[in-house]
């Protein structure tokens, strides 16, 4: 079974994303430091596809896999975290 995303919103601290099957994934938006740094009107710029979500002017791809897998963002160049 694939499943695709049909939303995303935000808060303060935290990235939601609806699901096709009905799930809703919640991630900290510290994983992915481009969209914690980004305005409100930048995250909304986001392309929904069959596999995750793009934003093009920000250069970040989010998977609906790495979401499910509990995959933070893993080019965090530069952030002096390990991954």
């Amino acid at each position: 079974m694939s499943t695709s995303p049909k939303s995303v919103r935000f808060d303060d601290d935290t990235m939601w994303v609806g699901l096709t099957d009905g799930r809703t994934i919640a991630v900290p938006l510290a994983w992915f430091p481009r969209l914690l740094e980004a305005t409100q009107e930048q995250r909304a710029q986001v392309e929904l596809s069959k596999s995750g979500l793009h934003w093009d002017a920000l250069d970040e791809d989010v998977s609906v896999a790495g979401l499910l897998a509990g995959q933070p963002d893993l080019s965090r160049r530069g952030t002096g975290l390990a991954v």
